[in-house]
């Protein structure tokens, strides 16, 4: 505790003042480039790794990036996903993954854990990721697997945005994009899904063409 009331006092004296007119202007609203959909995992920071400023994400996080289909859980994913494209028009939606995730690991390789029903039931959501790495990775086990999954689950992610009204609206439109990308914590290196190589590819100074509907994953990476 004693580091975070240590970092308030710091932020407040060292870098609040030299970014005065930033927290000025965001003090009138937000203007959000993109909602970044990533993992509670504490390694995770997305203005870190894109190295945004405050104000230009609107991030959603809980474990394992899931998003529930329209309908199957309308609470929390659901409201800020409505607002942040109905209601703060970001142009970008970007789900993000990441390797060594908990999550995903749970996910495949499920013990029982009687004094946490909740993630067990929260993980349901995540059981098209499952099925899949069930029906199509055989061959791959543990470490290996999990990179499979966290993949996989990233793709599965992005067809559920796809059943949220205000997306299929807003695509329909032309107004919104939509990326899958993997952060590795070993290496800082970040991949994004590219549809023509059906595989995740380094992130280069252009990024790749949005994900379509329906994208399969043909290699690991």
């Amino acid at each position: 505790m004693q580091k975070l009331v240590d970092g308030i006092h710091n932020f407040k004296e060292q870098v609040f003042g030299t970014q005065r007119a930033l927290f000025e202007r965001l003090s009138h609203g937000q203007n959000p480039m993109a909602l970044f959909i990533t993992c509670s995992d504490s390694r995770i920071n997305p203005n870190l790794i894109t190295q945004t400023d405050p104000g230009d994400l609107f991030i959603l996080r809980n474990a394992g990036n899931i998003v529930p289909p329209y309908g199957a859980a309308n609470g929390g994913e659901a409201a800020t996903i409505e607002f942040a494209v109905a209601g703060l028009g970001v142009r970008d939606v970007i789900v993000c993954g990441h390797s060594l995730c908990g999550a995903m690991k749970a996910l495949i390789e499920p013990e029982p854990k009687p004094d946490m029903p909740a993630v067990g039931a929260w993980l349901a959501h995540a059981e098209s990721t499952r099925r899949i790495i069930r029906e199509n990775y055989t061959q791959l086990h543990g470490p290996s697997l999990v990179t499979a999954a966290v993949q996989e689950n990233v793709l599965v992610q992005l067809e559920n945005l796809r059943t949220h009204p205000s997306v299929a609206a807003a695509q329909a439109r032309g107004e919104l994009n939509l990326y899958g990308w993997v952060y590795k914590i070993e290496t800082g290196d970040v991949f994004g899904f590219d549809p023509g190589q059906k595989q995740f590819v380094p992130l280069t100074k252009k990024p790749p063409a949005p994900a379509y509907s329906g994208a399969r994953l043909g290699r690991l990476i």
